[in-house]
């Protein structure tokens, strides 16, 4: 547990040491992240074991809610890249922002994105997931929107919010629908449920509300938009959010709830098609740009859509080739935009058309960049050969159930092939003039950790054996729910798969060689009209902006007559229309016998209410609405209530006093202005309202009365509060903090009242000096 909260305490510490001891304590607080990366590879061991870790405490005990963890193959995966691709982060972002006066502000905002992230892909409770679902939203719009004085940032923020924060809203109901199907609220207990939720008939609705919020944190069409203009972000951000942790957590879900939910055709149907439609948008959309951060971006949402392809598409080989790929398009994609990073900040511009020649300036840039851009090719001898290979093990295996899926698939690699050597060549060869002649390789805490994520990616393929064992192997297994060998190598094997390898790289070189020209082509038939889901974005924010105006302006019209009446309508509505159309009339009683002060009491209570409808005064009006509280009173006096009756015309004084001292303040009309038709509304509402009670109050005292509390509080009120005024003690004592809640209450409405009228009487005096002043 401890591990879960380390972040979110080193969180609250980071500002207050970065601006005691200075910027080189980041150096201090990666040993956090780090601490955590040892901590998980610790578990390598049993998990590769086919073991699983499971453990927690009790979180809201009396509806069954528990703050537990899972852990196995897939979480363990996800929590090491959290970690060490965390640890690295601090590194580069330590060199890239140690001069930002915000640093602290900015580390710690990782921290809490780190600590979402990890408590995300560990939550075994239902619940806990989607409190950190949620949380990863929030965090990565404090992280976005870091520069808040650009507008483009801000927007971008806002956006990956609304976005992501809509779909965690319809993961949590569905959620709730899957607790409802299966009857359990943790996903170790999910898992073991069998055919329960896939043979029930709301799968359906449970599968699109899940779809739903997977999609839309995982980037997929037509919830693509927000990931590439994220980048407004810095470039730690970038590495880390967007490329190694945050945007797969959609595709966590899937493999999660693949077992589950898999191996059903909308299952099958679904996935396969969003996710061959956000690989080609990706691909196509990554070729039309020319800034290196963009391309990653856009090249990323590809690459999510191929993993979610996978993952639908199903079998052993397909959730291989998506185990294989999330890593090893974790290791190349942090690499590869902090390697742009290091571009941009020495040369001051990311532009692939603007810079080149940097190959001598910068050579170990160059190097770091190059090795990651080929495991992004899907080259030998790194681990992204690997799972490029095991893809397309898969789609040739499911020939030609999915043969659209596998042309599309080697076209849009084809591209990325291209993309790659872009950004891996382009900036290093060519003419030298294009950036300023002082260029250099970045300090070496800026280059370590691009460096280390290379070297890891190669070496993981060079030593596939053990990669596989202790990563890939569990991971599938957690996925498909049972053991897992994968046995892809290095060592290409004559093979279809292999064809598609070599018909990839050399479409991929003819691209690369075209690209400029593929690149104004596809412009020209895409357009630059601005259509698009991201300018649906606005059309519909602006939208919603306009309608609530609108709403507003018509629900709150700032005329208290209209919120009264529209009040009492809606009571007269909510006494009437249940007893008349459920059919729930009560009987009529009959008259009680009463004694002649009785009836007395009665009519005088009736004598105040018409003195009320037809006074002549609102003073007079207030006076004669206490006649009808004292006539209650006095017959809870008759009837043995003198307590109760107390309590009455204490309230009733009161009211009357304090109504009367509020209208003495105001200018009120001595006349009323209401037309006749007006009368006649006002009149009706009224009588429906009070018929409604009279209904209501016959209805409940057709029952039989339940003597439980008033037994209860007859029987305690003097040994427990010592107290014979029963209302009072129930009041002071029983429901002494309901009542301290109703004071506080009036109170506040009471300030409110009294500031609204002292503001009204300096507007007056303030008339009344101006009009003499003229």
């Amino acid at each position: 547990m401890l591990a879960l909260f380390a972040p979110f305490i080193a969180a609250l510490l980071t500002p207050v040491l970065v601006k005691v001891c200075g910027k080189n304590v980041v150096w201090l607080l990666a040993l956090v992240p780090a601490g955590l990366f040892g901590h998980y590879l610790a578990m390598l061991g049993e998990i590769s074991s086919s073991e699983t870790i499971t453990g927690g405490v009790r979180w809201v005990p009396s509806l069954g809610v528990n703050f537990s963890w899972l852990i196995d193959g897939l979480s363990l995966t996800f929590a090491l890249l959290i970690t060490g691709i965390g640890f690295l982060i601090f590194v580069y972002t330590r060199a890239y922002l140690g001069d930002n006066k915000h640093l602290g502000r900015f580390t710690s905002f990782v921290f809490l994105f780190m600590g979402a992230m990890q408590g995300l892909v560990l939550s075994d409770s239902f619940l806990m997931l989607f409190v950190f679902w949620e949380l990863t939203s929030i965090t990565s719009f404090l992280l976005i929107g870091f520069d808040h004085k650009s507008e483009a940032a801000r927007r971008a923020a806002l956006q990956a919010l609304l976005v992501t924060g809509l779909g965690g809203l319809l993961l949590l109901a569905g959620l709730i629908v899957i607790w409802n199907i299966t009857g359990v609220r943790e996903l170790s207990l999910l898992l073991a449920t069998g055919e329960t939720l896939r043979e029930s008939p709301f799968y359906l609705l449970a599968f699109i509300l899940v779809m739903c919020g997977a999609f839309t944190k995982s980037a997929q069409v037509p919830f693509h938009f927000w990931l590439p203009n994220a980048m407004e972000a810095p470039t730690p951000v970038s590495a880390y959010l967007h490329s190694a942790t945050m945007v797969k957590a959609g595709v966590y879900l899937l493999m999660r709830l693949n077992p589950i939910m898999g191996d059903t055709v909308a299952w099958e149907t679904v996935l396969p098609l969003f996710g061959t439609a956000t690989l080609a948008t990706g691909a196509i959309l990554t070729v039309c740009q020319t800034d290196l951060k963009r391309m990653l971006a856009y090249s990323t949402v590809g690459s999510l859509g191929l993993l979610v392809l996978l993952v639908g598409i199903g079998g052993k080989t397909a959730i291989a080739a998506a185990a294989l790929y999330l890593v090893a398009h974790s290791l190349f994609k942090a690499a590869l935009f902090m390697v742009v990073g290091a571009i941009d900040h020495q040369t001051g511009t990311r532009d692939v058309t603007k810079v080149g020649g940097l190959r001598q300036a910068m050579p170990v840039t160059f190097a770091v960049g190059l090795m990651a851009s080929l495991s992004m090719a899907g080259l030998f001898p790194f681990y992204g050969f690997i799972a490029k290979e095991e893809t397309y093990y898969a789609l040739v295996a499911l020939w030609p159930v999915y043969g659209w899926v596998l042309v599309v698939t080697v076209l849009a690699n084809s591209l990325m092939f291209a993309v790659a050597c872009t950004i891996g060549l382009r900036p290093y060869f060519g003419s030298q003039s294009k950036v300023p002649q002082k260029v250099h390789d970045g300090s070496i805490d800026l280059l370590i950790a691009p460096m280390i994520l290379a070297g890891v990616g190669m070496f993981a393929g060079l030593f596939w054996a053990n990669t596989h064992f202790y990563f890939a192997d569990p991971t599938a297994a957690a996925v498909l729910g049972q053991a897992v060998t994968i046995k892809t190598g290095i060592m290409p094997n004559l093979t279809p798969a292999f064809g598609l390898s070599i018909t990839t790289i050399m479409l991929g070189l003819l691209a690369c060689w075209k690209l400029d020209q593929i690149r104004e082509t596809l412009i020209r038939v895409i357009g630059t009209n601005g259509w698009g889901p991201d300018r649906g974005f606005d059309w519909i924010v602006s939208g919603l902006i306009s309608m609530s105006v609108r709403v507003t302006k018509a629900v709150q019209s700032g005329r208290l007559n209209v919120y009264v009446m529209t009040t009492f309508v809606l009571l007269g509505c909510a006494l009437l229309v249940p007893i008349v159309f459920a059919g729930e009339m009560p009987s009529w009683p009959g008259l009680p016998t009463a004694r002649f002060f009785d009836w007395a009491i009665v009519v005088i209570a009736a004598i105040g209410v018409l003195a009320v409808v037809f006074a002549k005064s609102r003073l007079t009006a207030i006076v004669s609405l206490g006649i009808q509280g004292f006539a209650v009173g006095v017959i809870f006096v008759l009837y043995g209530a003198p307590d109760l009756a107390f309590t009455q015309f204490m309230v009733e004084t009161l009211s009357v006093v304090i109504l009367a001292l509020v209208m003495s303040k105001l200018r009120l009309s001595s006349e009323d202005h209401r037309t006749n038709g007006k009368k006649i509304i006002d009149f009706s509402i009224s009588l429906a309202v009070a018929v409604g009670f009279v209904l209501l109050l016959f209805k409940v005292l057709e029952g039989t009365l339940d003597r439980v509390l008033p037994d209860y509080f007859e029987k305690y009120s003097y040994p427990l509060a010592h107290g014979r005024n029963i209302v009072n003690v129930i009041l002071v004592d029983f429901r002494g903090v309901d009542t301290l809640g109703e004071i506080g209450v009036v109170l506040v409405a009471a300030l409110a009242i009294l500031a609204l009228l002292g503001i009204r009487v300096n507007r007056s005096k303030a008339g009344i000096s101006g009009a003499k002043g003229d």
